[in-house]
């Protein structure tokens, strides 16, 4: 885009919050503004989770009408996996999205498997199984709610929502739509008789378009309400949070990726899919990229687990900041509470403490008496969880990993980035913290051809936005206790 030219707005829905960037191309640099930031907090009725669909949908509104200069480049919004909306004939919003740590998929995954192999499943869509896929969300839903599911007519992912309602198209953005496990990475299409053989209906998912596809133009009454003008071109992205993150740097032949925010998502960028029986039974998923690239990683619980502290304390009249619980985590104990972050505890529990606490002691490990220790059994145990995927990694794919790259907000937990770089003796690369917007306006910045290839966009963020090195430093000291590790987790998820 030549210097000063019109900006591109990009809207980056996380599970805590969303924000609206501004972004621009100046003397060869990436700039990017937010000029809008929100909560996203989940709604609970009739014994549910939900999304507040509407509010997020409000506030996406506002920031529209908030853009400053002469008129958008275009406008593309990104958001977490799996989630997704039905629509009814006329497109009205059938009923508010689940939330993935709604409960009713309990049971779901042992379910389908009664009527189709893992096996079979894993070989068609190269998904890591997690009980909170659509596939099992929307099993439980053809369950449970019957006459909801027969009453849609389209299924979008919770970023194409907002896009239908920008520019009334409805499709399914290829990055996003592989965190489903419904598709077929390889073919690039949904598995409809996977769908037919579980009784789920096989035409409800809506078209797939590839990442930087211009889906439409902004319609006049979302346009209406701002000075943006209509017709201003929708763009998809990679609309998975993850896939935008990875879009913005490189991270392939020796490189891996750590998108680090409320989930830790760990992998790196491949050709084309790889799925094995190896990947199977180490349950890695092949997630779309950009440019026709494949994301290998696997999904870890991530700082998720420090939330749902802060939230315990919270209620118990306790407020702590994160810089805080850095620096009391930093003075405790190390690897006096190790614990595994993808324990099924952990994903949705009543009190985030608690289950630490029940952990510890179901290991023989005395449970963590204050918030430093509870924070460094967190960052320890995700570290340690690193330590594992990497070698996983480095297994698979036939190919050493030297250093790993993290980015997004958790790149700015320097006591995690160098737990990560000792437990794994690989050099930590830290940043960008604003990928996943970086990575959502290089995508639209090709869609419009403002910009030649994804690697001169990338060769833009990398000289726009500097990045932290972590080298190793007590890798024999986190090498003693790796097997501790290990056993614990073993001796849980037996």
């Amino acid at each position: 885009m030549p210097d000063g030219g019109r900006p591109h707005l990009a809207i980056d829905l996380g599970a805590e919050s969303g924000r609206a960037v501004l972004g621009r191309v100046r003397a060869g640099l990436i700039t990017v503004e937010e000029i809008h930031r929100f909560p996203n907090e989940p709604v609970e009725y009739g014994g549910s989770l939900h999304w507040d669909a509407a509010r997020l949908w409000f506030e996406m509104r506002k920031a529209i009408s908030m853009a400053e200069g002469g008129g958008l480049a275009g406008i593309g919004v990104d958001a977490w996996g799996v989630d997704y909306a039905l629509l009814g004939r006329g497109g009205e919003l059938i009923e508010n999205p689940y939330h993935y740590r709604d409960p009713r998929t309990e049971g779901a995954m042992e379910a389908v498997f009664a009527k189709v192999s893992r096996d079979e499943i894993y070989r068609r869509t190269g998904t890591q199984f997690m009980p909170i896929n659509t596939l099992y969300q929307l099993f439980a839903a053809k369950r449970d709610t019957p006459e909801l599911v027969a009453a849609a007519h389209a299924l979008v992912t919770i970023p194409d929502l907002f896009h239908f309602w920008m520019s009334g198209t409805a499709v399914s953005e290829f990055t996003n739509a592989t965190t489903t496990q419904m598709l077929d990475p390889v073919k690039r299409a949904w598995c409809t008789d996977l769908l037919e053989a579980l009784d789920l209906p096989a035409h409800l998912p809506a078209p797939i378009v590839e990442p930087g596809t211009v889906i439409g133009g902004l319609r006049p009454e979302v346009a209406g309400t701002s000075r943006r003008p209509a017709g201003t071109p929708v763009i998809a992205p990679a609309c998975h949070d993850t896939g935008s993150a990875v879009a913005a740097v490189e991270a392939r032949r020796g490189t891996a990726f750590l998108s680090s925010g409320t989930w830790s998502l760990l992998g790196t960028e491949l050709d084309r899919p790889l799925i094995t029986p190896d990947a199977l039974r180490m349950n890695f998923t092949n997630e779309g990229g950009v440019c026709g690239t494949t994301r290998f990683l696997k999904n870890v619980m991530g700082l998720w687990m420090l939330q749902g502290c802060r939230n315990a304390w919270r209620r118990a009249g306790k407020t702590y900041e994160y810089g805080e619980l850095m620096e009391l985590g930093a003075l405790s104990p190390a690897f006096a509470h190790l614990i595994d972050p993808d324990h099924p505890c952990f994903l949705r529990p009543t009190d985030m403490l608690q289950s630490i606490d029940q952990f510890c002691r179901k290991t023989g490990q005395p449970a963590p008496e204050s918030p430093g220790a509870h924070t460094r059994a967190v960052l320890e145990g995700l570290a340690f969880k690193y330590r594992v995927v990497i070698r996983d990694i480095e297994q698979l794919t036939g190919t050493p990993i030297r250093q790993i790259r993290v980015i997004g907000g958790g790149s700015r937990n320097r006591l995690l980035n160098q737990f990560t770089a000792d437990a794994t003796g690989r050099t930590v690369m830290a940043g960008p913290v604003e990928a996943t917007a970086l990575g959502n306006l290089g995508l639209q910045l090709i869609a419009t051809g403002e910009v030649a290839s994804l690697a001169r966009v990338r060769a833009m963020i990398e000289s726009s936005f500097p990045t932290e090195v972590f080298e190793p430093r007590e890798t024999e000291k986190w090498e003693h206790h790796a097997q501790r590790f290990q056993d614990y987790c073993e001796a849980t998820s037996a």
